[in-house]
């Protein structure tokens, strides 16, 4: 899937004994989405937190399919990231398992695939899977697909 890329500016102002400009942000900001990364390959799931953090968003990591689903019901994150195939839960199976939870359903996931690796058929409906990237990917990638997913539909239309 291509997905355009996207751009968020900041608004710069002084604050109060600041002395220097402090980023403020709208409702609509990636400093206030979260975002759970899942995968065990832990440099990856290192480097993607890295410039997830950098680029504004919150980030928390699981190794596992069990865990990622845990902090996925605990912390309601604003989107997923998570790989095919993890320990003890596959990432296929969260989304099931989350897409059947009601406080999770709506939560979108991008799966991360090995190159050539298909979905199962019919997968896509029970789940909330919006886009499947596969590995190797470009982080410029992803985060350009992670804004797609999060911004608000009013500007969809713009």
């Amino acid at each position: 899937m291509v997905c355009a890329n996207y751009v968020v500016q900041l608004k710069h102002c002084w604050a109060y004994g600041q002395k220097s400009p402090v980023n403020l942000v709208d409702s609509h900001n990636v400093m206030q989405r979260k975002i759970l990364i899942a995968d065990d390959e832990q440099y990856l799931t290192a480097i993607i937190s890295l410039k997830l953090r950098q680029a504004g968003y919150q980030v928390i990591v699981a190794d596992d399919g069990e865990h990622a689903y845990a902090l996925a019901c605990a912390e309601l994150p604003d989107l997923i990231v998570t790989d095919f195939q993890m320990p003890l839960l596959s990432g296929v199976d969260m989304a099931v398992q989350l897409k059947e939870n009601f406080p999770t359903a709506r939560i979108p996931l991008i799966m991360l695939t090995a190159r050539g690796h298909d979905m199962p058929p019919g997968i896509l409906v029970r789940t909330n899977i919006q886009c499947l990237l596969s590995k190797p990917f470009s982080v410029r990638e992803l985060l350009g697909t992670i804004s797609e997913i999060l911004q608000p539909p009013q500007a969809l239309s713009a």
